[in-house]
């Protein structure tokens, strides 16, 4: 009888956990067990979330602080309503649209990030 013949599998090598050559795992375990790394890289998804939600804020809050001075300066109390009845919506849609898509790119270039794929590819 003749000996079984041997198959070479070709493949990408497969590693422990945590090994160098994954830094998808790298990144996701030291998340998990909650290292300083780890943190750090919470700490930039927090932050960049915080810089999102503040230039929302403040793109929000200097219409607020103007329109009574306008309001004042205009004493027609016709446009006064048209502008707080209509003129308001387009742009707060305008604004929270801009917000849910930054804080998406966020979390998704986080997720890239995490599993170690480049940002930048498509």
């Amino acid at each position: 009888m003749s000996e079984p013949r041997r198959q070479v599998v070709t493949g990408e090598p497969r590693t422990v956990h945590g090994a160098p050559g994954l830094p998808g795992l790298r990144t996701q375990g030291e998340i998990d067990e909650q290292t300083p790394l780890g943190a750090a890289y919470v700490r930039s998804l927090m932050r960049s979330q915080l810089r999102a939600a503040a230039a929302a804020f403040a793109v929000l809050a200097l219409p607020v602080a103007v329109l009574p001075l306008f309001f004042g300066a205009l004493r027609n109390t016709a446009v006064e309503w048209l502008v707080l009845g209509v003129g308001c919506y387009p742009f707060l849609v305008l604004v929270a649209w801009w917000y849910v898509r930054r804080a998406e790119r966020n979390e998704r270039d986080f997720a890239d990030l995490v599993r170690g794929r480049d940002s930048g590819a498509p």
